[in-house]
């Protein structure tokens, strides 16, 4: 039995795995990395998370193989503990509290030298160079300040100096720092009383943002912007060699102890794994988070997966239930050029149809002192490689910025149709044509619509998709999409409407916006009035495709308060004050994998969908009910025909200890259920005959013919052993009605109390008759 509690905020995925450098075990099969509040543990060779260690309170700052046991890993986190996990088993181990020490972001700890007495370790910060080492021996702190370097700001060729990164080499005394202009420099001598002395290296044509030494100190690694990695031969920097085409900037550089694989960490959130800086052996793609999600959070119809913008011109389609990248859709198909200030297509807009065959997708680019680009693309999914082929490009759809876009929802409809507003005050409808027999589908405009010249902002259909509805400022206009007639106009007080939404289900006779007067407003278009309105400051409104419900984000104080409500009910289902810090920007409506079948009131608009929504601050979060478990009562079932049918006792199903045992275990056990009753009883109601045909068939698999005498014969020697039988039987229930009182008589009676009636003869004697009938004819109509 499942007791359902309040509802809470969560955080469901899409947290950053680049956010600190990644640990490669030493043997090479794990890579541990900080992920959000939790250190995720992935296969090297599978890119599979096998384990997601949780338990911190608060965002973890570092990982570390612990040295005296390689099976063993610490985190730390802002919560000021630090935790030992066996990440082999997924279990922790010890959780150790540092109330007066501030846990360090920033810990990257490189060996740099050992003797018989002491153990040096240097602190490697990412933005500056640390003024002091540590050591620890015995009972004993001590810390060794030495020299600080300094460079001036600038050189005289005009390069910045400033720090980006430091590495310890193993065995000598060398320090190597990247810097903003692209160089290295080689520090030595430094613990010597003499000046110290640096060398220089140059390739990168931005800051150098990581760089690592391999575990022999033979090479040199380091990356940048670039998308490439570099491998730099000690004492021969002439040499060097590229892996190139890595797809993002490069932020961390990790190597696995044994200096067989190399770890790079990512700006789109990926960590690549490579064999000795020759081949990428895997990629591990967590969700990408750009600069702005210009597109909508959308679910594909399909595979479930939440659908957003990913790295530059893509689409990701990324696994909710997994929290893991399924795969990239190349949008716009031109190669990405790393260079800040240069303007490249992106994609703004996008939308899937009702059964997920069609993707319609919005490019722009807009360059200074040229007019805007538009490409309006359409995609059609492809059953054989599982993914959507480009079906139709359409320059310039329109004249002006797009500002809103959408499918018919009808399912059933015989042609597909999608609608785009733009600023150059035209809403247009694309249709898909008939197959030809040369040329596949294809799309073209059917109608341009417009409305006194003003600017259509958002547009919506109906659920049945036999009205479209959209905004010019403050009109919404109602249209029919059979003949393009304008049906009729709702005005509003003298601001813009930003939102419209249709009702779904019994609420779909309701129409739904949102004003910059702070106004939310319910039409009955059946009277074509102003149902009611309310003010509030909405954000973002959307409604539940499987539901009634809709859902209101209102961001006042610097703070998101959530509303769900039905259109047709005064008072919300579900309000909850500052859900999250910041506004929200985007949210969808996800269907649950299984329904929830009993729920509080409070709710109930969770039981079909899960409601997901990203801040402003780019974090993934959903909102769900908690589950607590609580263990049930066993049930005493009582010895009915049905009963039989259906299969074992409530004991048998739970594994638990009855109450009753000592009289179960008397009796006869109980047969097996049949299993084409269970699949009847399990398969939806709409998809089986007719009540009337099956109770036909039942009554009549319940009739018992004779056929000869050889049968009759056969009956009778059944009787005679089931009337023995049934001499036995009578004398264990005897037997058990006794044991039961006895009982009693010792604790209380309560056995007793909950033992079930006994039978009579002719009860026992129907059951018996019931159980040898033959319902073959249920599984054999199952089947056709």
């Amino acid at each position: 039995m499942v007791e359902h509690g309040d509802i809470r905020v969560v955080h469901r995925g899409g947290s950053k795995i680049n956010f600190r450098k990644p640990v490669i075990t030493n043997d090479s099969r794990f890579l541990l990395c900080a992920s959000g509040e939790s250190v995720k543990v992935f296969s090297t060779s599978t890119e599979e998370c096998i384990h997601d260690l949780r338990g911190h309170t608060d965002l973890v700052t570092g990982v570390l193989i612990k040295p005296s046991n390689h099976l063993q890993a610490f985190s730390c986190s802002a919560d000021g503990t630090v935790r030992l996990w066996d990440f082999t088993d997924g279990i922790l181990i010890k959780v150790r509290l540092l109330p007066s020490i501030v846990v360090c972001p920033v810990l990257s700890v490189s060996v740099s030298s050992q003797s018989a007495h002491h153990t040096f370790y240097f602190l490697s910060l990412s933005c500056t160079y640390g003024e002091y080492i540590a050591s620890a021996n015995g009972l004993q702190l001590e810390v060794y300040f030495f020299k600080k370097f300094s460079l001036k700001e600038d050189n005289k060729k005009g390069g910045k100096n400033t720090f980006t990164c430091v590495a310890c080499h193993p065995n000598d005394d060398c320090i190597a720092t990247g810097h903003e202009d692209g160089k290295i420099r080689l520090w030595r001598n430094f613990n010597h009383k003499k000046e110290y002395t640096y060398s220089t290296l140059h390739w990168h044509h931005s800051a150098v943002s990581s760089l690592s030494f391999t575990p022999e100190g033979t090479n040199l690694l380091s990356g940048g912007i670039e998308s490439v990695l570099v491998q730099w031969r000690y004492n021969q920097e002439n040499q060097r060699d590229f892996l190139p085409r890595l797809g993002a900037a490069i932020t961390h550089i990790a190597v696995s102890p044994d200096g067989a694989l190399y770890c790079t960490s990512h700006s789109d959130n990926k960590i690549t794994i490579i064999q000795s800086c020759v081949k990428v052996s895997a990629v591990i793609q967590g969700l990408v988070k750009g600069e702005s999600v210009g597109t909508d959070l959308m679910i594909d119809p399909r595979s479930k997966s939440l659908v957003l913008n990913g790295k530059p011109g893509h689409l990701q389609f990324y696994s909710l239930q997994r929290d893991k990248l399924l795969y990239n859709l190349d949008i716009v198909q031109q190669e990405y050029i790393h260079e800040s200030g240069l303007q490249q297509f992106e994609v703004v807009k996008a939308a899937f149809d009702a059964s997920g065959n069609w993707l319609a997708t919005v490019e722009e680019r807009k360059q200074k002192g040229a007019e805007l680009e538009l490409n309006l693309k359409l995609w059609a999914f492809d059953e054989q490689t599982q993914s959507f082929v480009l079906n139709t490009t359409i320059s310039a759809p329109h004249e002006a910025q797009i500002t809103g876009m959408c499918f018919s929802h009808a399912t059933d409809s015989q042609t597909t149709m999608l609608v785009s507003t733009s600023k150059d005050g035209h809403f247009k409808a694309w249709q898909l044509a008939a197959q030809s027999q040369t040329d596949g589908p294809s799309w073209s405009c059917d109608f341009v619509g417009a409305y006194h010249g003003l600017v259509p902002e958002c547009c919506s259909f109906s659920a049945d998709g036999s009205l479209l509805a959209v905004s010019f400022q403050e009109v919404v206009t109602v249209w029919s999409p059979a003949s393009w007639e304008l049906l009729t106009t709702l005005s509003q007080p003298p601001k813009a409407i930003r939102n419209l939404c249709f009702g779904r289900l019994s609420c779909s006779k309701y129409l739904l916006g949102t004003t910059d007067s702070n106004l939310l407003c319910c039409w009955n278009l059946l009277t074509c009035s102003l149902e009611w309105s309310t003010s509030m400051d909405v954000s973002l409104l959307l409604a539940d495709p499987l539901s009634e419900n809709m859902a209101a984000f209102c961001c006042q104080a610097g703070c998101t308060d959530l509303f769900v409500f039905k259109p047709s009910e005064p008072r919300p289902l579900f309000s909850q004050k500052a859900v999250c810090s910041g506004m929200v920007t985007r949210a969808v409506f996800a269907p649950r994998e299984e329904m929830l079948e009993s729920c509080e009131e409070s709710s109930q608009w969770l039981n079909r969908s899960q409601l997901y929504f990203l801040t402003q601050y780019m974090v993934n979060n959903t909102n769900r009910s908690a589950v607590k478990e609580k263990k049930s009562a066993v049930l005493n079932v009582a010895m009915t025909p049905f009963y039989l049918l259906l299969g074992k006792h409530r004991q048998q199903q739970q594994g638990g200890d009855d109450p009753q045992s000592g009289v179960s275990a008397e009796r006869t056990p109980l047969p097996q259920g049949s299993v084409a009753i269970k699949e009847l009883l399990q398969t939806p109601a709409h998809v089986l005959p007719s009540t009337s045909f099956l109770c036909s068939m039942f009554v009549q698999s319940l009739l018992i013919s004779v056929t000869d005498s050889r049968e009759e014969s056969k009956h009778a020697e059944e009787e005679m052993e089931s009337e023995k039988e049934e001499e036995d039987s009578e004398e264990e229930i005897e037997s058990s009605r006794t044991r039961p009182e006895q009982q009693a008589a010792v604790g209380g009676g309560e056995a007793a109390e909950s033992a079930a009636p006994a039978m009579t003869k002719a009860q026992v004697r129907e059951l018996r008759r019931v159980k040898k009938l033959d319902h073959s004819w249920l599984a054999g109509l199952l089947d056709s």
